[in-house]
């Protein structure tokens, strides 16, 4: 039986900066379907973003989600009974979700301040190449490299 196709949606860009990438990183943010709070969120930390650093808050979010990108990562292959962590580069569409991701958790894990306040630092110091997002792309980058004896184990 042939296997069902899996069609990729068109995703429309958010009303503000009419982004795609915005529009994705509102829905990432986004808890039990309250995306006008998610919105909010969003557009308030690039607002602070703009108060702090007087620049365009698309182009400090861009620089933050290329930065936070990790080109490799590692998955686990079972050869023979053992376990290998092999390293493999990451498909395009999961890097940003990576990126997303940690960004996200990296500013949800801070104590102290409204969402809105840690998003918008998170995203500067992720822009200069700073922060807990950075460090982990940086982990996994360290980990493909230490399992590189493992390539040849690729799928």
């Amino acid at each position: 039986m042939r296997r069902k196709v899996n069609y990729k949606r068109e995703k429309k860009p958010d009303l503000k900066y009419n982004s795609v990438a915005v529009a994705r990183f509102i829905n990432y943010i986004m808890e039990d379907g309250k995306k006008s709070t998610a919105e909010r969120i969003v557009y308030d930390a690039f607002d602070k973003i703009h108060k702090e650093t007087k620049e365009e808050p698309l182009k400090v979010f861009e620089k933050a989600l290329e930065n936070a990108t990790p080109a490799v990562e590692v998955a686990s292959k079972r050869v023979g009974g053992a376990n290998y962590q092999v390293p493999r580069e990451v498909r395009a569409d999961r890097k940003f979700v990576l990126a997303c991701r940690w960004i996200i958790e990296a500013a949800s894990g801070k104590k102290g301040k409204p969402m809105a306040a840690k998003l918008a630092e998170e995203l500067l110091l992720t822009a200069k190449n700073e922060g807990s997002a950075i460090k982990k792309k940086q982990d996994m980058h360290r980990m493909a490299e230490a399992n590189r004896a493992f390539a040849h184990f690729s799928w």
